[in-house]
């Protein structure tokens, strides 16, 4: 029963990500958390995000930024070799709710005269090696990503289409990753088909609403999904220190 219900909520939550580009990752981890332990949590949702990423980049890939994508994929050996030493060792600081939730929160809510968060080639690279050393880490990066896609330079299928691609490389790199820590992924395969299938249904929907939607109502939608996951960002973060 477990795993059918976290089928039916990876069928919903990949609606949330083909029309939205982010949100229905973490919406799927929050609510694998309260049935799985962290050290299955994360592994198994990486793997099930990246069927997710690559159904949603699949499908709109004619509309990939290459050049936004490759400056990033070259900074994600750097950020793995980080994450690798990092899960040995230690484990994610609670700091990163407060700082990720502050951002989007400036992004969703600055007034127009003040700068917008618009990367450079460089930029992006840089951003590959943060994005890929706290994705094995804390499991969705999505927000994070977003946070440079509040612009009005970019069509939405071209910005969840290149942010698409950028997590389903996060999410693959995790799977070798835990590999090496010893994970058994075939003791979960049953878990891991049935939520894959489910994030594919649900991408191939959401990609046709995602279609119908007008790059106005698109970008409002986006802001108000940054939103949200601001404010989910700070309850997290409050909840620690109580």
């Amino acid at each position: 029963m477990t795993i059918f219900v976290l089928g039916l909520l990876a069928f919903f939550t990949s609606i949330v990500s083909a029309i939205t580009g982010m949100g229905g990752g973490v919406l799927l981890l929050s609510f694998m958390s309260l049935v799985l332990p962290y050290h299955i949590l994360i592994p198994v949702h990486g793997f099930v995000q990246f069927v997710s990423n690559s159904s949603r980049a699949w499908l709109l890939r004619k509309s990939l930024n290459f050049k936004i994508y490759l400056y990033f994929l070259l900074g994600i050996p750097f950020g793995s070799l980080l994450a690798y030493n990092i899960l040995r060792n230690i484990h994610a600081s609670n700091i990163y709710y407060l700082l990720l939730g502050s951002l989007i929160l400036y992004v969703v809510v600055k007034p127009k005269k003040l700068p917008s968060v618009k990367l450079n080639h460089i930029g992006w690279f840089f951003l590959g090696i943060f994005a890929s050393t706290l994705g094995p880490i804390i499991g969705a990066t999505g927000p994070l990503l977003a946070v440079f896609y509040v612009r009005d330079d970019m069509q939405k299928e071209e910005i969840i289409s290149t942010k698409a691609i950028q997590q389903l490389t996060i999410h693959l790199i995790k799977i070798p990753l835990f590999l090496s820590l010893s994970f058994p992924y075939l003791e979960h395969i049953n878990l891991l088909l049935i939520m894959s299938a489910g994030v594919f249904t649900g991408t191939f929907f959401g990609v046709k609403i995602l279609k119908k939607i007008d790059n106005e109502l698109f970008r409002k939608i986006f802001k108000f999904v940054l939103f949200l996951t601001s404010m989910r960002l700070f309850y997290k973060y409050f909840q620690t220190l109580v």
